[in-house]
């Protein structure tokens, strides 16, 4: 075999006029997927549980071969697809007559602040960090924890977020970027601190260098009690 042949690259065994059949098997299949879609009642991506995207690789993998490998017969992938299609209904309708299944299939949606501070026992449990829910939250407007009253990690991985009145924001975790925020291990004044790892609050006193008593973490921040600019 020799070495960048370009003609084995670019079409190997396969006649050139092969590639019209190519760009037919390839509309083919964008319109099955554009028809599972519509039938799912899907809109997006952000929209779709585990188990949705787990049909949906499912079909890209079926889709992706029937669109260029000239082996692939195409009647065999509408059967997939179709068989998909009526899969996905009948887990619907399951899961609408049985919760169990339905968290097993779509799990629970997850509560990850509660009362401006980490609910640290619930968030451990989800394979997000701390950074990608500070992404998120910084997303949603959010400077410090102590502007949120609750925040919901849902099935989807999208968060809902529902914030503190201004007159009752209480001092928080700052949840910007490392460099805007200096860490302490040894408070430098009186006032107010938040542990970087649990977002707990206390007073502490110059001088004072202690463990989180929730999570045992040694550095602290100053908490911040910013209101959200909207």
């Amino acid at each position: 075999m020799k070495s960048f042949d370009l003609q084995r690259m670019a079409l190997d065994k396969v006649p050139l006029d092969f590639l019209w059949e190519v760009a037919f098997r390839s509309l083919y299949t964008f319109v099955l997927v554009f028809l599972f879609l519509k039938i799912t009642g899907r809109r997006g991506v952000r929209q779709m549980s585990l188990f949705e995207v787990l049909i949906i690789l499912t079909l890209g993998s079926a889709a992706g071969d029937v669109a260029f490998y000239d082996d692939v017969p195409m009647l065999p992938v509408f059967v997939v697809f179709m068989t998909l299609a009526c899969l996905y209904r009948l887990a619907m309708w399951l899961m609408s007559h049985s919760e169990k299944l339905e968290n097993l299939m779509e799990g629970k949606p997850a509560v990850i602040i509660e009362e401006g501070e980490f609910a640290w026992e619930k968030m451990k449990a989800q394979n997000m960090t701390e950074f990608e829910f500070f992404m998120e939250l910084r997303l949603h407007g959010v400077e410090h924890l102590g502007q949120v009253r609750l925040a919901i990690l849902e099935t989807n991985g999208q968060i809902s977020v529902y914030y503190f009145p201004d007159d009752l924001v209480r001092p928080g975790l700052s949840i910007l970027p490392e460099y805007c925020s200096e860490r302490f291990e040894r408070v430098p004044e009186d006032g107010d601190y938040a542990c970087i790892r649990c977002s707990e609050v206390l007073t502490l006193n110059a001088g004072a260098k202690i463990l989180c008593p929730r999570c045992k973490h040694h550095q602290w921040v100053k908490a911040s009690t910013a209101t959200r600019v909207t």
